[in-house]
């Protein structure tokens, strides 16, 4: 594990400090997706079909507008008639 004091130490670049990060964050959303999952069990669990749909929708909601976020550019932004 780095620590803060090791990071300061060795100038984490821009980019490897996103690789860390990236790559710690989308390995618990990961965990917690199959976690979910783990919900699928009807022997342990009793959900709706409408349900299901709500919470995936959610998900794939807000997936998309992470993924939009990467591919923003400024020129979105400008105002136009």
């Amino acid at each position: 594990m780095i620590t803060m004091k090791h990071r300061i130490k060795t100038r984490e670049t821009r980019e490897q400090r996103f690789k860390r990060l990236a790559e710690k964050r989308t390995n618990a959303i990961i965990n917690k997706i199959r976690l979910l999952g783990n919900c699928s069990n009807r022997s342990s669990y009793d959900y709706r079909e409408k349900q299901v749909a709500k919470i995936f929708s959610t998900i794939e909601r807000e997936l998309r507008e992470a993924k939009a976020r990467f591919t923003y550019s400024k020129k979105d932004k400008e105002f136009k008639l």
